[in-house]
């Protein structure tokens, strides 16, 4: 037998995007770690309001509650790094699972309706029950969040396929359309509630309680903990459900998993800080660029670089509209775009 014939030529095989040497995402990993801890100390020290460097380390290391600098640092700062760290953090890997899930290049958190559950959720508490602290809400919050993944996930496995990338991406465009329609509605009727939830739609890291921090903690931790085990499940998963399947996946409890992951990361996230948008779409992305396409170092990299995208973006926002401050939500929108458009452009993504 011929075995040119045998063989499947090179050139008709698929050639997948290879990441650069371990060792290189090794140190490209704690570099990015490096400058997470630098973007923290600068956002502890940057604001409105003048603080030495001198100031800050002792607000945080020895802190006097009579000294206005150090009430600056533990009541302003520390909350709205924290809220930084802990919503990003959270947003970078839900996106990352989501692409993985659904092998969706332009998949984010909100494609399951998460978002738009906790908003809605979010708006009822607020008009309905009357509820206005965070700490209250927030649990409306995750109620919401779960329904609406809930309901994209059990719309999305009807049919003998199940539930496959296709129809989790419709399912949730049209859980999320339908959900934000019911926000608006409610909030056009009701004035005193659109003021109440203006801004916290807006996405911002400050005015944070920590309270609601502490509260959306353990969330968080679960939810990375349960994201960070899911890299080699996810890689079974952008080969296909039937290859998957034949590697010993099961595809259906792997998607299950995800999904809770996502329904605890991105509602901590949208209850803390509110539904920023564009991390976890970007930061996926920007982690291929150096770990290819490997889930493994994908979910660790976004770990990093989401909190770092997010607090850049609210130093940003402090210092470049003085004394007032442009939310953090809305600067990663301006700043956002363009890099991703040039990641799309230059990777030429269909599908993951």
């Amino acid at each position: 037998m011929n075995r040119d014939a045998a063989e499947p030529s090179a050139e008709a095989a698929p050639v997948l995007p290879v990441g650069a040497p371990r060792g290189v995402r090794v140190l490209g990993l704690g570099a990015a770690v490096l400058a997470l801890a630098a973007a923290v100390a600068v956002s502890l020290a940057v604001g409105s309001g003048d603080v030495p460097l001198g100031a800050v380390w002792q607000g945080l290391v020895d802190p006097d509650r009579t000294d206005r600098l150090h009430l600056i640092v533990q009541e302003v700062r520390v909350p709205r790094t924290a809220a930084g760290l802990l919503a990003g953090t959270a947003l970078g890997l839900a996106g990352a699972l989501m692409q993985g899930v659904t092998r969706n290049p332009l998949a984010d958190p909100g494609l399951l309706g998460v978002n738009s559950g906790a908003s809605v959720a979010v708006v009822l508490a607020m008009g309905v029950l009357g509820l206005t602290a965070p700490e209250q809400y927030i649990w409306f919050g995750f109620a919401g969040a779960l329904l609406a993944a809930v309901l994209v996930y059990g719309v999305g496995s009807l049919g003998r396929e199940g539930a496959t990338p296709v129809k989790l991406a419709l399912a949730g465009a049209a859980t999320s359309a339908a959900l934000g329609s019911l926000t608006t509605a409610i909030l056009l009727t009701d004035s005193k509630t659109f003021a109440q939830f203006r801004f916290w739609q807006v996405g911002a890291l400050s005015a944070r309680e920590p309270e609601v921090l502490w509260q959306a903690l353990p969330f968080v931790v679960l939810g990375v903990c349960c994201a960070l085990t899911l890299g080699p499940r996810l890689n079974a998963l952008a080969l296909g459900d039937d290859v998957a399947r034949g590697l010993g996946q099961r595809v259906g409890w792997a998607r299950a998993v995800s999904a809770a992951a996502v329904v605890l990361l991105c509602g901590a996230a949208t209850v803390v800080t509110g539904p920023i948008g564009f991390v976890g779409l970007l930061v996926p992305h920007a982690a291929r660029l150096v770990t290819g396409p490997d889930y493994r170092w994908i979910l660790p990299y976004s770990a990093v670089l989401a909190p770092l995208l997010l607090l850049v973006a609210d130093i940003v926002g402090r210092v470049v509209a003085r004394p007032e401050e442009i939310q953090a939500g809305i600067v990663t929108a301006a700043v956002g775009c363009v890099p991703f458009v040039l990641l799309v452009r230059r990777r030429k993504l269909v599908e993951l």
